[in-house]
């Protein structure tokens, strides 16, 4: 396969991975790899060391057990992530974020300020360490301070999405009880305002503490909003806790129709910067942005690795498909640039970076669904930097599959496994394979050891095949291809990947299955056939005559209001049964079948 970016000596010698094999010692990327899940004691505590991690009391060992599945990272120690978050220069730049028309330079000191006088604000209003406060509003700075005051007062973040319905807000604040929303009167996308209070409101939340962007939103009784609500004064120190402690409650949609609740702790943070620092290779006061959203884990993993490794992010107020982001991206002064495949699909189309100077670009990541290769092909040769695939989950804080940027960049392949992660590629019958189910070698810095709703074991470790080593299970296909890379083949179970956002067939089908003419209906995703972001499609046991088309607006108009916009039905498929096995169940693998051939 042909790289469509080769490193040049000075990218490798500059490199973070290189630094760090030749302080070890060590000859090559896969001595380093080998060494990283070899010894894994030895391998997080030298990430510890390098980020500077801030314990308020020492570990007395790196794990507590050799259970890989509850391995008790950091026994004895007292900390809070957020305190690691602070370091360096009080006035370097911290968050470049644009305010309407306008770009804005937040210091360290300023952000901190900010975050701390919230967790006061936390503090004073009696929420103990562990209370949970949801965040339901785009990823401005806003978003950012009341995300680092929550955790830094000892509470757990719960993450919502703003672009989803009320009835999913509803599911998510059903499943953690948070006692507060942190959101925002409005959203304006696109030049268009969209309701985000009003959907807060809808959904049952509890008291809401509201960003007022100035669209004259009536709150309710017992509603505030959210300049009133941190302290005068800021908190002089991070609540101290385990580092088992909860910070976070993200979700990721499994194959029912409830999606999973995952808590991160205080060490999450610690593999999300570990990933940035030598795969997506930040830098200290570089300055890294990621289209995101704090309801998707790469908001908190972009928080993370940007503060955790001395760097600065970058927060885009509107959507990033068009121009007006990549002229951010030079104002900014963007240096590592995070990407999804649609997004990338659109400034190819748009010639939306037609003209515009991003030599200072040095790296691009992409990451949220499988990406076509010509487009990336596209990217790389239009930047003059290469693309650091990046394959993960929010159940792992991170990616278990990359690659580096001291080695060549192929469009759509990843090279190895993340430093600290082992895989093995096994088919349905367990034997190691080179296309198969991917699963994974614990235990990781970073990894869930609980869901709130579910079964975790089951869910992760139920079942498994026979093997040499531990396995968890993840969920993903994967190729080995013959030149040692590896490529993408999307989900083995009924999870699909839309737009980014994962998604169970059974949310899909729930919602429109009331549609007026659906008998049955089955969801599933394929790639397109030249590669790219799965597409879905419907297939449709119709009640009576009717048209695919006519069925496909309606079913989309549901999908809009009662799921997620951002979630685009490619087809309708009419047939006369769906596939099913003894049990009833549907065989959502032999409909892909029939798309893929």
């Amino acid at each position: 396969m042909t790289p469509s970016w080769i490193p040049d000596e000075a990218t490798i010698d500059a490199a973070n991975v290189t630094g760090l094999m030749a302080d070890l010692g060590l000859a090559d990327l896969a001595a380093l790899h080998r060494w990283s899940v070899e010894d894994r004691d030895a391998f997080w505590s030298t990430v510890v060391d390098r980020l500077g991690i801030v314990f308020a009391v020492a570990p007395r060992a790196v794990r507590a057990s050799d259970d890989p599945r509850r391995p008790g990272w950091f026994p004895g120690a007292r900390m809070n992530i957020v305190e690691s978050c602070w370091r360096g220069s009080p006035d370097r730049l911290a968050v470049v974020h644009r305010r309407g028309g306008t770009v804005v330079r937040t210091s360290l000191a300023e952000l901190r300020e900010a975050a701390m006088r919230f967790a006061a604000g936390v503090v004073a209003r009696g929420w103990e360490p562990g209370t949970r406060v949801a965040i339901a509003m785009p990823m401005n700075l806003e978003a950012v301070v009341a995300y680092l005051g929550i955790v830094a007062a000892g509470g757990v973040v719960v993450s919502i999405a703003d672009s989803f319905a009320p009835d999913e807000i509803a599911t998510r604040l059903r499943i953690t009880d948070p006692v507060a929303v942190v959101t925002q009167d409005v959203v304006r996308r696109g030049g268009k305002l969209l309701p985000m209070y009003d959907k807060v409101v809808a959904a049952g939340a509890p008291e809401a503490i509201v960003v007022d962007t100035g669209a004259g939103v009536e709150l309710r009784r017992g509603d505030r909003p959210y300049d009133a609500f941190p302290a005068a004064e800021p908190l002089p120190a991070a609540v101290v806790v385990e580092p088992g402690h909860p910070s976070n409650i993200l979700f990721s949609s499994g194959t029912t129709g409830e999606p999973k609740a995952i808590p991160w702790d205080h060490t999450t943070p610690i593999k999300a910067a570990m990933d940035g620092r030598y795969h997506q290779d930040i830098h200290a006061e570089e300055v890294v942005a990621w289209p995101t959203n704090l309801g998707w884990m790469m908001g908190p993993w972009l928080i993370y690795a940007a503060l955790l490794n001395g760097a600065a992010f970058a927060l885009y107020d509107d959507v990033p498909t068009g121009r007006g982001f990549c002229e951010f991206v030079v104002e900014a002064g963007v240096n590592v640039l995070g990407v999804v495949p649609s997004i990338v699909a659109a400034w190819r189309a748009g010639d939306a970076l037609d003209g515009l100077d991003w030599s200072g670009v040095r790296v691009l990541s992409s990451t949220g669904e499988a990406s076509r290769p010509d487009d990336y092909a596209w990217l790389m040769e239009r930047v003059g930097a290469p693309v650091i695939e990046y394959c993960g989950g929010t159940e792992i804080g991170g990616g278990y599959i990359s690659a580096t940027v001291v080695e060549p960049a192929v469009p759509s392949t990843f090279t190895m496994p993340t430093l600290g992660w082992d895989l093995r590629i096994l088919d349905e019958d367990g034997r190691p394979t080179d296309e198969g189910e991917v699963f994974l070698v614990p235990p990781s810095i970073g990894m869930s050891v609980e869901l709130l709703n579910r079964d975790h074991d089951a869910v992760y470790y139920g079942g498994l095949p026979a093997a040499d080593v531990p396995l968890r299970r993840h969920g993903d296909r994967m190729r080995r291809l013959p030149d040692g890379r590896y490529r993408a083949e999307g989900r083995v179970d009924d999870t699909m990947n839309l737009g980014g956002i994962k998604v169970s067939s059974a949310e899909i089908e729930r919602v429109v299955g009331g549609v007026e003419g659906v008998g049955e209906v089955a969801a599933v995703a394929v790639p397109p056939p030249g590669g790219g972001p799965e597409r879905l499609v419907l297939f449709v046991v119709p009640h009576g005559t009717v048209a695919a088309d006519d069925l496909r607006a309606a079913m989309q108009a549901r999908i809009r209001t009662a799921l997620n916009p951002l979630f685009k039905i490619d087809r309708v498929v009419l047939v006369d049964a769906l596939p099913r096995t003894a049990s009833q169940k549907v065989m959502r693998r032999e409909l892909r079948r029939r798309l893929t051939g």
